[in-house]
């Protein structure tokens, strides 16, 4: 068949930043979820360990009995309130105990917090709710530093600071790609201005009107160069 209108131009589907930013951010890494699942347990279990020994702690002192008592649980619940800031992952916690960074050691100072909790029961007193506590909060908090240890044993803590370090270089080109969209889109903005102006000058010079302070060489050559495109359309 032969040609002898225009051609029809066929218009090239354009990807959105909000959808590519969908394609890269469609599915989270399933280790790392579970990875954080386990993080948000063991700071419920070292928040219980803290609120046991603070009543233990409180106990004490208001009996008098065991003062030696006391301070023990105070220490444990300062080393418990470390284990919870450990398991957020800030990078100003990491950047001074770098030992907390490691899952070996982590796991390390959660047995040691679950040793002092599980240390001295009363089990002479009345109040067995307390002890049931501290047997839970302590084998809870244990249970999770053996795998902690485990784990790092087994390098899956190196496992998941790699998945992490990929999850932040994708976010990362997500925001840049999102920053180049808008860009384009100004451009491209800014280009159909330029060339709406463009052509209501050719237009009018076209039509022999006088365009007060332009340069008519550039009028004409934009107006060439116009009729040009079309000519050859």
């Amino acid at each position: 068949m032969s040609r002898t209108g225009e051609e029809e131009s066929v218009p090239l589907p354009r990807v959105s930043s909000s959808s590519s930013g969908r394609l890269l951010r469609a599915r989270p890494d399933p280790f790392l979820v579970v990875c954080r699942c386990f993080g948000v347990v063991t700071s419920l279990a070292a928040i219980l360990c803290i609120a046991v020994n603070v009543l233990s702690a409180v106990r004490s002192f208001k009996n008098g009995y065991d003062i030696f008592d006391g301070i023990f649980r105070c220490y444990a619940v300062l080393i418990a309130f470390f284990v919870v800031v450990a398991e957020t992952e800030w990078n100003f916690v990491v950047k001074f105990w770098k030992v907390l960074e490691y899952w070996v050691g982590r796991g390390m100072l959660q047995i040691f917090v679950a040793v002092m909790t599980r240390a001295f029961p009363d089990y002479s007193s009345d109040r067995k709710e307390l002890v049931l506590l501290q047997n839970i909060s302590s084998y809870l908090l244990l249970a999770c530093g053996v795998v902690y240890v485990i784990s790092g044993i087994l390098c899956i803590g190196s496992l998941k600071r790699v998945r992490q370090q990929k999850e932040i270089t994708r976010e990362q080109a997500v925001r840049d790609l999102e920053e180049l969209e808008r860009r384009r889109g100004e451009l491209e903005q800014l280009l159909i201005e330029e060339r709406s102006v463009v052509e209501i000058l050719y237009n009018l010079h076209r039509d022999g009107l006088q365009v007060r302070n332009l340069d008519t060489g550039v009028v004409m050559a934009v107006g060439t160069s116009m009729l040009r495109s079309e000519n050859d359309q």
